[in-house]
């Protein structure tokens, strides 16, 4: 019955220092692309409201005409930050779940082998008894 209990909470330490270094890896991922949505937010929004000041001092339609080719390429500036940074951000999160996938592949083969050498144990124990 001791060596149940002491399988059981050596198992359940490996379960819990897996769980914890997954829940690091998602966390870390989570602040590095929420700090990089944050980012791009902000130079788009900073792009956007340089360009309102500009149409905000224009008096005339001729003014108007001149400043419409800026907002198109800021918009364009804009959605191609936003992608990029999108693209960015499914990067990272592949790669992290990667890393997720690797730890989780390693937790399961220790499992697996510790299952065989108890399984091999008590085959040899069964034998000689």
């Amino acid at each position: 019955m001791y060596q149940f209990n002491e399988q059981f909470s050596t198992a359940t330490r490996q379960f819990a220092d897996t769980a914890a270094q997954v829940n690091q890896l998602a966390l870390e991922n989570a602040e590095k692309v929420f700090g990089l949505q944050m980012s791009i937010l902000e130079q788009n929004a900073n792009a956007a409201f340089a360009f309102l000041g500009e149409v905000a001092e224009v008096r005339d339609l001729d003014g108007y005409k001149a400043v419409l080719p800026k907002g198109v390429q800021v918009a364009r500036e804009n959605i191609e930050r936003s992608i990029n940074a999108g693209q960015e951000a499914f990067a990272r999160t592949v790669k992290t779940n990667e890393a997720i996938a690797q730890i989780s592949k390693g937790q399961f083969e220790a499992a697996t082998e510790q299952a065989r050498e108890a399984a091999t144990k008590a085959t040899k124990a069964g034998r000689k008894a």
